[in-house]
């Protein structure tokens, strides 16, 4: 087991529950677990391949062209993983610019669908990097809104080093679990604003072996998963 397969089982985790709905992944990791819980714990949970199809353990089982997938956004059946450039304590995402966005020091992605997304339905993160400049006091520009601007729900955020929810009274940013091998106090340390931390942090849940062979035999036999973990 390594820490990419960790963060595969936690994604899954994220869709847990979601019943009938379009998931979407962004990332490899993302893509391996809403596959992974797609063929576990969430069987009813639908796959696009990105472009027309809608899939299911690499057999195409629908269409969905890409023009109605906004009605799907809309009616809220969806539930998004995207990335993150900055995201703050509640849940206000990134991924346009960094520094004064009228003259921006680095121009990234734009604002693309975030705020659409984060007003119509589930959304979580993933972030590779778990690190001060990414989970930051401010976004330098709000593309995904968080609790504080009006967002549905932000649910998770998973890190290559801890998974996060917003499971507190003002719905800021909480430590949810850790991953095996790294300390609360690394996450603190990771995190450029105040986390709210219970008293007792489990690990987060490492996969079964039957989740294991999915993912190494199945899911990523070319362990391609590795490359976004550092």
């Amino acid at each position: 087991m390594t820490r990419a397969d960790v963060c595969v089982v936690a994604c899954a985790e994220a869709w847990r529950g979601d019943g009938a709905l379009l998931a979407s992944p962004m990332g490899l990791i993302p893509k391996l677990g809403a596959q992974l819980a797609q063929l576990t714990f969430a069987p009813e949970l639908v796959l696009s391949d990105g472009e027309a199809t809608l899939v299911r353990d690499g057999e195409v089982e629908g269409w969905l062209p890409y023009r109605a997938v906004f009605a799907v956004v809309a009616a809220g059946t969806r539930h998004v993983m995207m990335g993150a450039s900055q995201i703050d304590r509640f849940g206000n995402q990134n991924i346009s610019c960094v520094g004064d966005w009228a003259r921006p020091t680095r121009q990234l992605l734009g604002v693309r669908g975030a705020p659409g997304n984060t007003v119509n339905h589930a959304t979580s993160y993933w972030v590779p990097r778990h690190e001060p400049r990414v989970f930051v006091d401010r976004v330098d520009m709000v593309c995904g809104v968080g609790h504080d601007r009006g967002a549905v729900e932000i649910r998770r955020v998973v890190t290559n080093l801890a998974v996060l929810d917003f499971d507190t009274p003002d719905r800021s940013m909480r430590l949810r679990s850790v991953h095996p091998g790294v300390s609360v106090a690394e996450v603190r340390a990771a995190t450029g604003f105040p986390l709210t931390v219970p008293a007792s942090v489990p690990d987060t849940r490492s996969p079964t072996e039957s989740e294991l062979a999915l993912i190494h035999d199945r899911l990523d036999p070319d362990s391609l998963r590795h490359k976004e973990i550092r």
